[in-house]
């Protein structure tokens, strides 16, 4: 091999590298389903920059006997432009074992094509679909046998701990917010673990069971997520909750359901378990009655709602029983209610539970308040649907300061709905920040405010925030959605 052939073949390797590197970041980023990364992304002229672009060019510049312009391409401009992309990303390839499973393989296939392609002497050029083929299929197949025998561990896990308690909390809103104040009002009681962070898949939840749950544990919160029908129903399998509870119906993710209907279907999947003994279901989930149902979202009394936190009454047992926590938004009101209950249906005293609710911390990037150089900041960076939106924006409009908010609009949601958020936000803001390009055109010909700034993505928005904001302003960040949406 010569010193052109040596370069030629070093080159496939790493365009091939380049290539699958950018398929498994946008895999990682839609649960590594491909149908999900070609029909659902919300910036797909990505795929024709990073990946098509540069693939056709590949073959048209071979085709021609250019291969060395091909060279020259890929080091000043396609690796280049890939590398910039990667460092702007505020969500990157994580390199989990799988991503290391697939890069490996496809590494391994594109050395054993080549060194086959040369011994062979006849490749006039070295390829390119069939090692990202073949490594994609071979990554699923590995992940799905792999995956198989995780959940049996993890089923032998749960099975394995007699003692243990399972709550499920599903819904389309709130679900995070529940399973972390249940896990806070649980834990001075009994030894509590709940699922971190926003682990909901089937997946995560797995993992969790494997590697982090506590065998000690003797109530396990977990999450339960979906993004079609059947999701919650394999989570009931591997779980088989004790206690469900559904939280609040909306279209959060209505593009994946199509209805409502649909979403409050799969929602209630969470009902079937072989152990249930109680479901917690708020009242748009479903009006059919069921002997273990116990439904909520009627029975908050005397509610009240200010930058300090919240006050509110709730029947228990026949009885208006008072709580108030520093947490912020009347929509969590119902939240830490339904939390309330099961902690009652788990037999810890009502005094305690009292107690437990006025030390609730806020859960993080939910309109957590923060307070830095003479600003209020409320980081509602995870609520993602109009009426948490609207709670946001309510308790800004208390704030006698300017008033900013900085947010990409609704996303998975429809434009009727984003059109209303606008509504809302001419009526208190006096700077509007939109991040992204999902809504961008849409805000800037609806919004009616002193001043609105439309950033490309995040990467200035420290120094728009320093140059535009000052003491004494509240900022709200409403829905902080990643780079790529």
């Amino acid at each position: 091999m010569d010193y052109a052939q040596l370069l030629l073949f070093v080159t496939n390797v790493l365009f091939v590298l380049s290539l699958g590197w950018y398929l498994i970041t946008n895999l990682q980023w839609y649960n590594y389903q491909i149908e999900r990364v070609v029909s659902k992304h919300h910036k797909p002229w990505w795929h024709l920059f990073y990946f098509i672009f540069p693939f056709m060019i590949y073959y048209g510049m071979y085709s021609l006997g250019w291969a060395q312009f091909f060279t020259i391409y890929f080091y000043f401009a396609a690796l280049p432009a890939l590398f910039v992309w990667h460092k702007r990303l505020d969500k990157p390839l994580v390199l989990t074992w799988r991503v290391r499973r697939f890069l490996i393989l496809l590494v391994f296939l594109t050395l054993f094509q080549n060194f086959l392609c040369t011994l062979n002497g006849s490749c006039e050029v070295y390829g390119v679909f069939m090692p990202l083929l073949v490594a994609t299929l071979g990554s699923t197949f590995i992940e799905k046998f792999l995956f198989l025998n995780f959940m049996r561990e993890a089923k032998r896990k749960l099975q394995g701990m007699s003692d243990l308690k399972i709550i499920a909390i599903t819904g389309s809103y709130g679900k995070t917010s529940i399973k972390n104040f249940v896990y806070q009002i649980l834990q001075p009681y009994t030894k509590t673990y709940m699922t971190p962070r926003s682990v909901n898949t089937l997946g995560g939840i797995v993992k969790d069971i494997n590697h982090d749950l506590p065998e000690e544990t003797q109530v396990y919160v977990c999450e339960a997520g979906a993004r079609q029908k059947g999701d919650i129903y394999q989570i009931s399998q591997l779980l088989n909750q004790h206690i469900a509870v559904v939280g609040k119906i909306g279209p959060a993710h209505i593009e994946y359901f199509k209805s409502l209907e649909n979403i409050a279907r799969t929602k209630l999947e969470i009902i079937q378990s072989a152990n249930l003994e109680k479901a917690f279901v708020h009242v748009s989930a479903t009006k059919e009655s069921h002997e273990k149902v116990e439904f909520f979202g009627d029975e908050i009394k005397d509610l009240s709602s200010s930058l300090d936190g919240l006050k509110f009454s709730l029947n228990l047992n026949g009885s208006d029983v008072p709580f108030e926590t520093s947490v912020l938004g009347s929509f969590q009101a119902i939240n830490i209610a339904v939390a309330v209950k099961v902690a009652s249906y788990l037999g810890m005293p009502l005094a305690d539970i009292q107690q437990a609710v006025k030390k609730l911390e806020p859960v993080e990037h939910r309109l957590q308040r923060i307070d830095a150089g003479g600003k209020i900041i409320l980081d509602d960076g995870f609520n993602g649907n109009l009426d948490g939106m609207r709670e946001g924006i309510y308790l800004c409009s208390l704030h006698e300061g300017r008033k900013v908010i900085v947010t990409p609009g609704l996303v998975e949601s429809s434009q009727e709905l984003n059109l209303e958020l606008i509504n809302e936000i001419n009526k208190v803001f006096d700077i509007v920040i939109v991040t992204g390009s999902l809504n961008a055109e849409l805000f800037n010909e609806h919004l009616k405010v002193d001043k609105k700034v439309t950033l490309g993505d995040k990467s200035k928005l420290t120094e728009t925030l320093a140059h535009f904001t000052h003491s004494g302003d509240v900022i709200l960040f409403a829905n902080d959605a990643p780079n790529f949406i």
